[in-house]
């Protein structure tokens, strides 16, 4: 029986970051870049205000206060987008709003709310500091600098930069297609309702989900009926175009399990056993060139396998340099048991009392209970040397709350 460290090796493989391409700056949102991305000229690119004021030279406010007020002629206005054609001249002040380029000879800027607010003579009574309220060419970022290294994940703060340097086009690894296979002649689909015998596909549509959370193209096909011939054409078809097939359900050892049937008969899949709980069948392997994991197909164990195997895979497709969901300590705050000799992954609920994380056992650990795993947030992962996990114990969390 394998290790869950084992297999996640095996799962992953030698799989690499997929091919970079160049796409449009809203479409890199929730990729990874590439290549570095040099700064084409400064940030700011020109000394400009950062508050609505005066542009002055500083000698000229020396001994401004609220009694005594300096009283200066304004030689004209400049906004934000305007070139700072005049030069400010000694004895005079020139207004300026938050972002405007300052004119030669300005030694700070003087806030509104230090003045009068006049447009014609205006009353200063605070004297500023040389440079105050100025934002120097090139103090954030250099011409040439590079701002952003390849394996940056892409999110709005970093779309800020990229526009900045003034990219419309961004050096990104390709976004992963993953196929979910959905087979059992059993399965029907939400909206219909299930006759004898008949159970609701629920895993593909949370598999699918899933998929596009970790940040992949999801397509979903199914359900394929328990027929060998027409499971064998999918997944030849599938296999492709995608960069990911995944399925679950169908890899036990039951007399009819139609996906570990084709699957050993085309070669390259390795069904196993894994020392964990939920999810102990597992497979996986290539159709083709293609990557394939077969998943088990409680509801469960096929959520808790997805996430200790699969989303590692498509991180790394994508190009992330961080793997796995973040993990946190937390105080078990209820009891559980945990089967010997295997890691187990328990439905948690994390929550905060007395400023610190809690973790609450929600609901049965069985691999068929959907309720607790939707109200869940994380996974507790309990060794295989323990047992028993009691009120007060310090649990590791797989933490669920985020994104991709």
């Amino acid at each position: 029986m394998r290790s869950v460290e084992e297999h996640q090796r095996v799962v992953l493989g030698d799989a690499d970051a997929l091919p970079a391409e160049r796409v449009a700056l809203l479409d890199a949102d929730g990729l990874v870049l590439a290549e570095p991305v040099t700064a084409s000229w400064p940030l700011p690119s020109f000394d400009n205000s950062s508050m609505d004021g005066y542009a002055v030279r500083v000698d000229d406010l020396a001994g401004a206060t609220d009694s005594h007020a300096v009283r200066l002629p304004v030689r004209g206005d400049i906004a934000a987008g305007q070139e700072a054609a005049q030069r400010l001249d000694p004895g005079t002040v020139v207004r300026i709003m938050t972002g405007a380029p300052v004119p030669d000879g300005t030694e700070a800027v003087v806030p509104v709310e230090w003045t009068d607010g006049a447009t014609d003579v205006v009353s200063i009574t605070r004297a500023p500091d040389p440079g105050a309220h100025i934002r120097l060419r090139g103090e954030d970022v250099a011409a040439g600098e590079v701002v952003l290294e390849p394996g940056t994940a892409i999110n709005a703060r970093v779309i800020a930069m990229l526009a900045a340097v003034g990219l419309a086009e961004i050096p990104v690894h390709r976004r992963p297609r993953v196929t979910v296979i959905s087979t059992g002649d059993e399965l029907v689909d939400p909206g219909c309702e299930p006759g004898p015998g008949q159970i609701v596909d629920s895993n593909s549509y949370m598999l699918t989900a899933a998929v596009r959370e970790a940040g992949a193209d999801a397509v979903r096909v199914g359900p394929v009926r328990d027929d060998e011939e027409e499971l064998e054409r999918v997944l030849r078809e599938e296999a492709e175009r995608s960069d990911l097939i995944l399925t679950s359900g169908g890899v036990s050892m039951g007399a009819y399990d139609t996906v570990k049937a084709v699957l050993t008969r085309l070669g390259g899949v390795d069904f196993v056993k894994v020392a964990m709980q939920p999810g102990m069948p597992q497979g996986s392997g290539h159709v083709g060139s293609t990557p394939i994991v077969t998943l088990p197909g409680n509801p469960v164990s096929s959520f808790v396998s997805f996430e200790v195997f699969v989303r590692p895979l498509i991180r790394r497709l994508l190009g992330h340099a961080e793997l796995q969901r973040p993990r946190l300590h937390a105080i078990c705050s209820g009891e559980f048991t945990s089967p010997a000799g295997k890691t187990q992954f328990a439905r948690v609920r994390l929550h905060m009392r007395d400023g610190l994380l809690m973790a609450e056992p929600e609901g049965g650990q069985g691999s068929h209970i959907i309720g607790g795993l939707a109200r869940a947030d994380a996974l507790a992962i309990v060794p295989e040397g323990v047992s028993r996990a009691a009120q007060g114990d310090e649990l590791t969390v797989m933490d669920l709350r985020g994104g991709a």
